[in-house]
């Protein structure tokens, strides 16, 4: 594996263990009586950012939710650009299974979850929040199995979620958008436009860039589509190369810190806070919360297994070198963490009124669904994976 890849590993690992801690914190503020106030307050606070009569007066979860997470969806446009440029993305045969797995791994649980909740027309507004796979929990899980899993594995799932994001922001663009408004969509397209140009003139300064990037996240705002989408658009633009180096690796690596390690812990403390006192089995076993377990840790490993098993028997690609169906299929569990991608979609769906409908059991179920699909997904791996020295268990054949 090369350093880079090591590099990512590294740091989603540990973003990971911080995600973990943030959400843990997130259910002990928010259910202890001498600190909900607090957590409550810290949601609500309200930050205004502008100048004279420009300004935008939000409370913090929207600042998070909105404006901060387009920051991560810049970075996620940053890398689906490079990787398709001169990475893992850039060749057909490279990027087949795990983007055909990612379909599979994408349809599955939406399938389950619309099934269970067919009929009820504002629950299924959350069908896609058990399809996305959370990276850093992921690859956190294989860190934790090290040499168990061989590389070429590590860059499937690495691979997959890359996909998974980009069929995340396609869903998020294409469902979770409100009317638009199409002043503000012409606007947002006048500085796309913009950005290709100074792109193509080999403008080779950031500034000319960050700052169109932030008036296309003014306008997407208001223009009826979620913010973020701002973020990936924007990602787009970037030149990978310019006279004075790589701007692209270079916003990459100043933003990856930032990202892993303040804004998506930010993000989940944020979220990830639902109120205990009261819940109930009926509230527990309700159609939402049940779609979304079943979706996470069944629709998951169910979609990627078969549409991998599908496109290597119809010979459209290649089992990853040096690994076998059963560590494949452990690798499809582990995917089922959804986490920070599904907490966001469940935002998206259900808003403010999640507390009211279901009373916090769809992001509960969330975190339950990411768990047992993390635990189990570890242990099956480590049953059927390598010895520790790297080398196949002989009981295992492909």
């Amino acid at each position: 594996m090369t350093k880079f890849l090591k590099k990512i590993i590294a740091i989603e690992s540990s973003a990971g263990i911080l995600l973990l801690l943030s959400a843990v914190f997130a259910l002990i503020f928010q259910n202890l009586s001498f600190l909900s106030g607090i957590y409550n307050w810290f949601l609500h606070l309200h930050i205004t950012i502008g100048f004279g009569s420009v300004k935008l007066d939000e409370p913090l979860h929207f600042w998070v939710n909105d404006a901060l997470m387009a920051i991560f969806f810049f970075l996620i446009g940053l890398e689906l650009k490079r990787e398709m440029v001169e990475g893992q993305l850039k060749h057909f045969s490279q990027v087949f299974l795990p983007s055909f797995a990612a379909v599979g791994g994408v349809l599955f649980p939406a399938i389950i979850f619309a099934a269970i909740n067919w009929g009820d027309p504002e629950a299924i507004r959350g069908w896609a929040i058990p399809t996305a796979t959370d990276i850093a929990f992921a690859v956190g899980v294989l860190a934790l199995l090290g040499r168990r899993v061989p590389s070429s594995l590590k860059i499937f799932v690495l691979t997959l979620a890359i996909m998974d994001d980009l069929c995340a922001i396609i869903i998020i663009a294409l469902f979770y958008s409100s009317t638009l408004n199409l002043t503000f969509l012409a606007l947002a397209a006048l500085v796309v436009a913009l950005l290709i140009i100074i792109n193509r003139l080999g403008v080779s300064t950031q500034i000319p860039y960050v700052i169109l990037s932030l008036i296309l996240w003014v306008f997407v705002l208001n223009s009826g589509i979620h913010a973020t989408i701002a973020g990936v658009v924007a990602g787009f633009t970037i030149p990978l190369y310019t006279k004075n180096g790589s701007m692209l690796k270079d916003m990459e690596h100043a933003l990856a810190t930032s990202v892993n390690f303040l804004i998506l812990p930010l993000f989940a403390f944020v979220n990830a806070g639902v109120n205990l006192h009261g819940l109930n089995a009926n509230y527990l076993l309700g159609s939402v919360p049940v779609g979304i377990f079943l979706g996470l840790f069944l629709g998951k490993q169910i979609g990627i297994f078969l549409f991998s098993y599908l496109a290597v028997k119809l010979k459209f690609a290649y089992l990853p070198e040096h690994s076998n169906w059963k560590q494949l299929y452990a690798i499809a569990i582990i995917c089922g963490i959804g986490f920070t991608m599904s907490l966001f979609v469940d935002n998206l769906a259900y808003g403010q009124h999640s507390m009211e409908l279901y009373h916090g059991t769809d992001k509960l179920a969330i975190l339950f669904g990411s768990f047992v699909s993390g635990i189990v997904g570890y242990f099956v791996a480590k049953a059927v994976g390598n010895n520790k020295d790297g080398s196949p268990k002989n009981l295992i054949k492909k």
